[in-house]
């Protein structure tokens, strides 16, 4: 660990979580708009389903922990919403148990910490067209549908109207742009840094709207060593520096 210390986001979630990071990436952008504000870590596991998150809810959010998250955004479903492989093996989770197993998920975090403040993220939808272009000899093929996005989404959207969980409709979300299935998906199924751009944003409208103490809105939070120094930028005129802490812009975001 290290100091100062600054309140800690964690993504969790599967692939749509682990590559975040990557080509600009929802998680990339917003660590650059927190920047100097909260420190943002990915707990994110390619192929995983929400069957395997409730396996190691206590490894990744330990009750006893010193630290919790000041903020948590799940992802699962798109694994999840796969059809079932006929030997029963695979990521596919039928949608009660998918429901039931984010519940656990919301439970967990509410009861580790009542700071801990939650986002869920729904199922985005898929380009069918170009997830059938990417195949492996190796790999069996799964069936991924966009209504079987849909069902899953709606599903994960009313758990968190039941459990007061914040959440972002991203099938939804996603759609609302006219080119959505080539311009948001890099492979059909994972986000391009378009795509992202969008998640980013509803993301950003949840937390502003959210009536939490204090606020985790970016523009709401203290900025770690803000002050003005004489080893700032010189300004033009030559008599004074210019405080660039505030400085943190995401163009065609914020």
């Amino acid at each position: 660990m290290v100091g100062p210390g600054r309140p800690l986001f964690v993504l969790f979630g599967s692939s749509i979580v682990q590559f975040s990071f990557k080509n600009g990436g929802w998680a990339s952008i917003l660590s650059d708009i927190y920047a100097r504000k909260a420190d943002i870590i990915s707990r994110g596991y390619f192929g995983w389903n929400s069957r395997r998150a409730v396996q190691v809810l206590d490894q990744v959010f330990p009750k006893d922990a010193n630290i919790h998250p000041s903020l948590v955004i799940v992802y699962f479903g798109g694994n999840d919403s796969a059809g079932p492989h006929p030997s029963g093996l695979g990521p596919h989770v039928p949608l009660p148990e998918y429901i039931e197993n984010m519940r656990k998920i919301a439970i967990h975090l509410k009861t580790n910490s009542d700071k801990t403040r939650i986002i869920f993220l729904s199922c985005p939808p898929i380009n069918e067209a170009k997830l059938n272009e990417y195949s492996s000899p190796h790999v069996s093929k799964l069936v991924r549908t966009n209504e079987l996005c849909r069902i899953y989404s709606e599903a994960c959207l009313d758990l968190c109207r039941e459990m007061d969980v914040k959440v972002v409709d991203l099938w939804t979300a996603i759609q609302k742009r006219e080119d959505w299935s080539n311009a948001c998906f890099a492979d059909g199924v994972h986000f391009s840094a378009e795509g992202s751009k969008i998640v980013v944003e509803e993301i950003l409208k949840v937390v502003e709207e959210a009536e939490w103490e204090p606020s985790l809105h970016w523009k709401s939070m203290p900025i770690e060593f803000p002050e003005d120094s004489p080893y700032d930028l010189v300004a033009s005129d030559g008599k004074r520096t210019i405080n660039p802490s505030k400085y943190t812009v995401y163009g065609g975001i914020l």
